[in-house]
């Protein structure tokens, strides 16, 4: 019974409890509770990749010192910009001077709630991702909703990567940002910081490369196109997609228009304006500076290294005066040009296979040196009796007159030249590339040829060379060229090229004679010296240039003619370790080997060393450095690097009060007695009166200077110069060989410092060389070396040491030394041993 009863009353309540199971209210509840575990799983998910995502975050306040790469720039001693050395092009502009039209564009174009949202744009994150459903839909290209602030974000302190978690980082980073930074702070890292093309690194950099202006001078039509560049500069180059570059530009005219920064009428006006850009040159900015600029450059990766140099925003004032640069890369290339002309035509430039059709575009194929600017690269299409027709890669034609190209003998080995051309097709053929340079008067007929396609034949000279100008007081380098053209070799001749100076060395071994009781009318034997050099060496036996000997010489007589035996006798006397001391000293060389061929400039310098040499000479016997720079500013102005390490106290006031004027010390160091110094001097102003540097002499300046041969003619050099300027000049073949019969300092290097120096010197008016104390100058017989008496032929005045000087009363000594090289002291009236310095009849 039991048993019936109790499953009947489970029957009965089954249906009671399926009914309580499945209640909906209860399953409601196992829903939002089960939803509610996964939300804070998620949350708690989430944050603990938020965690780790702001424990990855780099600080920001690395921002807070941060120094961005800046370009290096250099600067002409007149302030004119040279050339520029970055990876990035920058220059940094505080937020407080940059234009507030600048300002405008840039909001309006990339963040126009910049003032008002905390780093992140939530509406614009909205706009955007509503809009990006219709980009999606219609293939378009997806919109951002960076706000300036995570721009900087990306830019200073992550990646470009796209990813969620770059783009998330660099919302926590914008946050963080504003939070630590103002809103003005950022928006000055941005805008010089902000990526716009052509290597433009920030808005400063981006006015002058694509305009060639400041910020304050840019025209409104030029910011709103900078203001459209960051997005995607290449998609927006004023060239290749120039439609594109104006289009963008003006929809930056419109959001600014919309943001009631410009009005209508201005914007509509801005908009009609062309997109004129300008192509700035990169590095070097004066074409005939390139030698001179990778000089400095080479100096500062020294002092800086290469971090400093490209990245730290260096203001470097040089010593380079830019007009006496142009005379000089002129008065070289001018020297360059007549040698290789009197040794012939070597051929055109290239050969190449064209027909009346295809000329163009092969001629285009052809690159020159950019630094040859006056010169013209062409192919010759067609000889004729009278000239040769030539067209050009930008399609014009041209000829070549035969008057032009009567130089062009070819060239036969050991720098001789054939027979003279017969008519133009003995000289050149169709599909010859040649140089020309535009005709504006032929020298030869004289005829006036302006605007005609007239044409003069030009080659780039096998030979090369280097000319330095300085100032003789201060070794401040005015001027320098390493070569013919620095495109096609970079190799500076001025400083890297060791060459041996020959006869320009000569002044070294007479200002130690000079030193060691030697006077200007000491007699030295001019005739024949053979030396031992030691065991296993040859006899040596130096010549003089011309072969003759001039028996008893005055010594100025030595140095102006340049006599080889003479020098040779004096260095032997004095023995060869004074001569190398003496080379140290002034800066020649600083070990030189004490051999007797040495004192003829057998020796290897380089021309930078050899007019800090003469420099000596010209300054009074104080030591200079020959130097590039003035001055070094770092990025904040301040001075780093001062040349002139003189201190004046008196100058630091605000103005003048009637006082006296302040008085600079003198720090360099006296190296060289200045009266002998003045006595060499007084030497090389007599070797243009009279000797070997005359054909200075037309200059009516008073000028003195030095020729220099080496043997077989290798090396030609000549260092020329005034009371206050000194030039130097190098001529000889890279892969040393002569240079020709007769090729000597003064027919080859002489002229390239007379072309300088007639321009420098127009309109400066003549200053005598300046007579040191304890220097008396006494009338001399040029010839003999007596006291001048009436109806004496040549007189000239000669610079004795005060208590030197020559009576009437006191004898002569003479030294005359033999075939073995050793003096024999010989008496004779009227002169004594003394130094000596005039050079003026």
């Amino acid at each position: 019974m039991i048993d019936q009863i109790v499953p009947q009353r489970d029957e009965e309540e089954m249906p009671a409890k399926r009914r309580r199971w499945f209640n909906p209210l209860r399953l409601i509840a196992w829903l939002f509770g089960s939803v509610a575990i996964v939300s804070v799983a998620a949350v708690v998910a989430v944050a603990i990749y938020l965690a780790a995502v702001i424990r990855e975050l780099p600080s920001s306040e690395l921002m807070r010192d941060y120094q961005p790469p800046i370009t290096t720039r250099i600067h002409a001693g007149d302030g004119s910009l040279i050339a520029e050395f970055a990876r990035e092009r920058r220059l940094f502009v505080p937020l407080d001077v940059i234009p507030q039209q600048v300002i405008d564009a840039f909001i309006a174009a990339e963040d126009k709630n910049f003032f008002e949202h905390p780093g992140v744009d939530y509406q614009g994150v909205i706009r955007a991702a509503l809009a990006n459903i219709d980009n999606i839909r219609n293939g378009r290209r997806l919109e951002g909703a960076s706000t300036i602030t995570q721009q900087v974000a990306r830019n200073f302190l992550l990646t470009s990567e796209v990813s969620f978690e770059r783009k998330l980082k660099e919302a926590l980073i914008a946050l963080r940002l504003e939070q630590t930074f103002s809103k003005e702070y950022i928006l000055e890292l941005y805008l010089n910081e902000i990526y716009l093309g052509w290597r433009s690194y920030g808005v400063a950099a981006a006015a002058l490369n694509y305009f060639d202006k400041s910020l304050e001078d840019l025209a409104l039509a030029e910011t709103a196109y900078l203001a459209a560049l960051p997005k995607a500069p290449n998609n927006y180059h004023p060239i290749r997609k120039r439609s594109d570059a104006i289009a963008r530009r003006n929809w930056v005219l419109d959001r600014m228009e919309a943001n009631g920064f410009i009005s209508p009428a201005t914007a509509a006006a801005a908009k009609r304006e062309d997109l004129v850009t300008f192509d700035r040159p990169v590095g070097v900015h004066v074409v005939e500076a390139e030698y001179f600029t990778e000089e400095v450059r080479r100096q500062l990766y020294k002092m800086y290294d290469e971090q400093g140099l490209y990245d730290g925003g260096l203001s470097v004032r040089t010593t380079l005066d830019t007009e006496m640069q142009r005379w000089a890369r002129d008065a070289l290339r001018f020297g360059l040009t007549l040698y290789d002309r009197r040794h012939g035509w070597r051929g055109p430039y290239a050969t190449i296979s064209i027909t009346d059709q295809t000329w163009l575009g092969e001629i285009k194929k052809i690159e020159k040196p950019s630094d040859l600017v006056e010169w013209e690269i062409a192919v010759v299409l067609e000889t004729s009796n009278e000239a040769a027709r030539i067209g050009f890669q930008d399609g014009k034609v041209g000829q070549i007159p035969f008057a032009e190209m009567k130089w062009a003998r070819p060239w036969a080995r050991g720098e001789r030249v054939g027979a003279a051309p017969r008519n133009p097709g003995t000289v050149v053929g169709r599909g010859d590339v040649v140089f020309v340079e535009s005709l504006f008067k032929d020298t030869d007929s004289g005829i006036v040829s302006f605007g005609s396609p007239r044409y003069a034949l030009r080659q780039i000279p096998a030979v090369n060379g280097a000319i330095i100008a300085i100032d003789p007081h201060t070794g401040r380098i005015l001027a320098m060229v390493g070569g013919f053209s620095y495109f096609g070799s970079e190799f500076n001749r001025a400083t890297q090229a060791m060459r041996q100076p020959g006869s320009a060395f000569k002044p070294i071994v007479y200002s130690a004679a000079l030193d060691h009781g030697y006077t200007p009318i000491s007699i030295i034997l001019d005739g024949p010296l053979v030396v031992d050099q030691g065991p296993g060496l040859p006899l040596w036996k130096p010549k003089n240039y011309s072969g003759e000997i001039g028996g008893e010489t005055l010594l100025r007589t030595g140095i102006e003619k340049s006599r080889n035996l003479m020098t040779a006798r004096l260095a032997m006397d004095m023995g060869l370790d004074s001569v190398v001391e003496y080379a140290a000293r002034l800066g020649v060389a600083d070990n030189l080997e004490p051999r007797p061929a040495m004192a003829l400039g057998a020796g290897e310098t380089t021309l930078m060393r050899m007019v800090g040499a003469y420099s000596v000479l010209v300054n009074g016997g104080k030591k200079v450095v020959p130097t590039f720079i003035d001055r070094i500013q770092d990025r904040y102005g301040k001075t780093i690097y001062r040349h002139d390490q003189r201190t004046c106290a008196a100058c630091q006031v605000e103005e003048w009060a009637n006082q006296d004027e302040p008085l600079l010390p003198d720090m360099r160091p006296q190296i060289l007695d200045p009266r002998t110094a003045y006595q060499l001097v007084s030497f090389l102003e007599g070797a243009v009166q009279r000797g070997t540097g005359v054909r200075l002499k037309t200059l009516g300046k008073p000028l003195a200077g030095k020729t220099g041969t080496t043997n077989d003619s290798r090396d030609a050099w000549f260092l020329g110069f005034t009371p206050d300027l000194l030039v130097g000049a190098y001529v000889g073949f890279d892969q040393p060989h002569s240079l020709g019969d007769r090729e000597t300092g003064s027919r080859v290097a002489l002229p390239i410092v007379k072309n300088f120096f007639e321009k420098a010197l127009e309109d400066v008016p003549g200053i005598p060389f300046r007579v040191p104390a304890g220097i008396i100058l006494v009338r001399i017989n040029a010839i003999t070396g007596e006291l001048a008496q009436p109806g004496d032929p040549r007189v000239i005045l000669e610079a004795f040491k005060l208590g030197n000087e020559p009576s009437s009363e006191r004898r002569q000594q003479r030294i005359v030394f033999g075939a073995d090289g050793r003096p024999v002291l010989v008496s004779a009236p009227n002169t004594s041993l003394s130094t000596g310095t005039g050079g003026l009849y």
